[in-house]
């Protein structure tokens, strides 16, 4: 026997208000907050200030972000997975999708270097409460190279056309791995070469830390 019909539509919603759907989420923000990341966040994150309030509450935005991404969201409107079910009861300042699109379509450049800020302090202090790089005072490896980010929208700073014939943003990327990967750093353009290569090999993730540095270089 078989069903004679095929099914017009099929929908699916999670709407029951005492189901959690990303309980790993609760230690991820835990460990956050313990690391000290809204601190930073609202302390070096500076927007200008608007009427509609775009600006305002950067370390509740951030962690919003921070928890949605870290819950597999990789759009804006992904963002509303962490709204559903009991997710209100587990988490407190949730900010609304509209609400962190506005946010992040008001950054600048600068903003984005506020962003490296908050992240060298936070890297240390996450270094310090998990075993994030072990045997990264002994040996780490630097991998730095461009990349092409394609972007969208005629007022996107920095982006332009390059060599792939893409319009983007043209990076330069750090990625300092003892184990696995850390910090990563972007740049706009070549100009800015020399201090991403400073920041990437400046930062040991041990305090008091010295290491010996090899080149190898690749055109």
């Amino acid at each position: 026997m078989r069903s004679s019909h095929a099914a017009a539509a099929v929908s699916s919603a999670f709407d029951d208000p005492n189901l959690i759907a990303y309980g790993g989420l609760e230690p991820v923000v835990r460990l956050a907050e313990r690391c000290g990341l809204p601190k930073p966040a609202g302390e070096h994150v500076r927007l200008p200030a608007s009427k509609d309030g775009t600006g305002a509450f950067p370390a509740a935005k951030l962690m919003s972000l921070v928890g949605g991404m870290a819950a597999g969201a990789d759009s804006i409107d992904d963002m509303d997975r962490l709204r559903h079910g009991a997710m209100g009861r587990l988490f407190s300042g949730v900010r609304a999708p509209s609400t962190l699109g506005s946010f992040l379509r008001s950054f600048t450049h600068g903003h984005v270097k506020q962003l490296h800020a908050v992240a060298r302090r936070f890297l240390h202090e996450l270094a310090h409460h998990t075993p994030l790089l072990p045997g990264a005072d002994q040996a780490a490896y630097v991998d730095i190279d461009d990349t092409i980010r394609r972007t969208h929208g005629y007022a996107k700073q920095g982006a332009g056309y390059g060599y792939s014939k893409v319009k983007g943003l043209n990076a330069l990327l750090g990625v300092d791995q003892g184990g696995s990967a850390d910090r990563r750093e972007a740049r706009r353009n070549m100009r800015d070469a020399v201090r991403c290569h400073r920041d990437v090999l400046g930062r040991p993730t041990r305090p008091h830390c010295h290491l010996r540095v090899q080149f190898w270089s690749q055109s």
